[in-house]
């Protein structure tokens, strides 16, 4: 009988917690720091409101539904994203400084909860995330994508800098879940996200999907390269990434590989890196200086 495997949820409970606390820590730490009166580069959102969103609230806690769901077996659909955020920002839209840096303390916390009390068969257990069904740890995981596009939001807000450790574990969230959804439409294919500093690479098949940590170097086959911010906003629709090709900031290797990940961005049209897949499409068809409607949160 053939293992299926499940990406980042494989190196088990220790290697995500650590990534994924150490970037709550970094989070929290900037956003101890920031004026969360100021605006943001997302249209209409404070730093308030980026930090409100991420928190838990007794009317909102995004990780025990995803742990209640991998109970559950990991059925149903996936939630509106964008109708979640705009009941919970606007619920606690007055919250005090204080009562928000709490809630971030308590979605910290109740990641840390997850990762010492919950049963360890649950690590692998769908969930139905808002890109689809994953395994309950790799959810955990994508954590640090989140946190480190949302640190960079802050940062551009005049928080301080993001580490470049929380980046590194961002993109390899972003990689683990570009390869869960390529084996979950039965793409078969290995892509690479590089930096100058190294980066991931997602192997993806019947078998379920791989992820591993690539050292600096040449990129061979499929794969996006840029310096980290730049690769974790381009995926975000954060900065536009036809002007970094055009620039060379962001390379794209081995399009038509790229292009076989297409059918990713129909299943879960919102997934992180839906911007550059786009990209690679157009650019691939001829059409290079025009792309669709980012993703905006």
């Amino acid at each position: 009988m053939t293992t299926r495997t499940h990406g980042m949820a494989d190196a088990g409970r220790d290697e995500v917690g650590r990534r994924v606390l150490a970037a709550w820590d970094a989070f929290l730490a900037q956003a101890t720091a920031a004026d969360l009166s100021r605006p943001t580069r997302l249209p209409g959102w404070r730093v308030h409101d980026v930090c409100v969103h991420l928190g838990v609230w007794h009317d909102h806690a995004a990780l025990a539904d995803l742990v209640a769901g991998a109970h559950a077996g990991g059925s149903g659909a996936p939630p509106d994203v964008d109708a979640v955020n705009a009941r919970v920002v606007g619920a606690h839209r007055d919250a005090a400084r204080a009562e928000v840096l709490a809630a971030l303390q308590r979605a910290r916390q109740a990641t840390a909860d997850l990762l010492a009390r919950e049963p360890a068969w649950l690590d692998t257990a769908p969930t139905m995330s808002t890109v689809g069904r994953l395994p309950l740890l790799g959810v955990v995981f994508a954590q640090c994508y989140e946190l480190a596009v949302h640190g960079l939001d802050l940062q551009a807000a005049g928080a301080p800098a993001v580490a470049a450790e929380v980046l590194h574990s961002g993109l390899g969230a972003l990689a683990d879940v570009t390869g869960a959804l390529a084996a979950a439409c039965s793409i078969t294919t290995r892509t690479t996200l590089a930096t100058p500093d190294g980066g991931w690479s997602s192997a993806a098949g019947p078998d379920g999907w791989t992820l591993r940590a690539v050292p600096a170097g040449p990129v061979t086959g499929t794969g996006v390269e840029a310096a980290a911010p730049l690769l974790l906003e381009a995926a975000a629709g954060r900065t536009n990434p036809v002007a970094a090709l055009a620039r060379r900031r962001l390379v794209l290797h081995d399009l038509p590989g790229l292009l076989a990940l297409a059918p990713i961005v129909h299943a879960a049209p919102g997934i992180p890196g839906g911007p550059v897949l786009q990209l690679a499409a157009r650019t691939l068809g001829g059409a290079g200086g025009l792309l669709g409607r980012l993703r905006g949160r």
